[in-house]
């Protein structure tokens, strides 16, 4: 079993699964919870696919910070989530954010991930949200311009590079004119994590991928200087704002807020 493990997931280390294991173990015995917004907690094996961990506490309160940060980033451009109509949440998860966008919203909730139990989650305990599942190759199943926002916290980072500017393009099919959309990546913050030839790739302004035959899972992750967001990425969107370290409830990721264009 140990060889497999390490063999499979490689550099995350043994001491990272056991946490991570016994994480998910914590969590099975706590039975059901609902959280102080009155809603369900979602079972710990699927926290731990959304956090990497079974922790029920930080699956709340990540949720919450990641929210502060996108209200951040829009106000700081002079947007704000109260006046949008429309919001979908790109790689949803089992609602970890979406959750505490009802009290403060009137906009149509949206959310949508490539895992199909996270979806079916949702749909059973988020009701005043529309779910659906999407493949890892973009096509969404909603309308051009239907979206005045959205957002994608921690999936560029887990998507190799073939996949990156189609998911742009697809993501900016769905927004209307002058809609917004905001990533998180990762950025500097995670420079320690690179080997040193990995670093020397960053620094020359390439991604950095590792595991990418692992697309779409936490296995898969991928570095992006700012340079290549720049030069790869906002295509027809304009950046409207782009912050280093702001993604707070994301392990400080970089976050960067695109504009489409008429």
């Amino acid at each position: 079993m140990k060889d497999w493990l390490k063999q499979t997931l490689g550099g995350l280390g043994m001491a990272l699964v056991a946490f991570r294991l016994r994480e998910f173990w914590r969590g099975l015995k706590r039975g059901n919870e609902s959280a102080a917004d009155g809603l369900p907690i979602p079972p710990a094996k699927l926290i731990v696919l959304v956090t990497g961990s079974g922790d029920s506490a930080w699956y709340t309160e990540g949720g919450k910070l990641a929210a502060q940060s996108i209200c951040e980033a829009l106000g700081a451009v002079g947007l704000s989530v109260t006046q949008f109509e429309s919001m979908l949440d790109f790689g949803c998860g089992c609602g970890r954010v979406l959750r505490h966008w009802r009290p403060i919203t009137r906009a149509a909730l949206y959310g949508t991930d490539q895992n199909k139990e996270l979806v079916e989650w949702c749909r059973r305990n988020l009701p005043f949200a529309k779910f659906q599942s999407n493949t890892l190759e973009p096509r969404l199943d909603y309308a051009d311009g239907m979206f005045e926002f959205a957002y994608a916290l921690s999936v560029f980072t887990h998507m190799p590079e073939g996949l990156q500017k189609p998911w742009m393009d697809e993501l900016r099919r769905i927004l209307r004119p002058g809609g917004h959309l905001l990533i998180t990546t990762q950025g500097d913050e995670f420079l320690s994590k690179l080997t040193e030839a990995e670093r020397a790739s960053y620094g020359a302004g390439r991604m950095v991928v590792r595991y990418g035959e692992a697309a779409g899972s936490n296995l898969c992750s991928v570095y992006h200087p700012g340079r290549y967001i720049h030069e790869h990425l906002d295509g027809k969107f304009a950046v409207a704002l782009s912050r280093p370290r702001a993604a707070a409830g994301n392990g400080n990721q970089d976050v960067y807020l695109f504009r489409k264009l008429q």
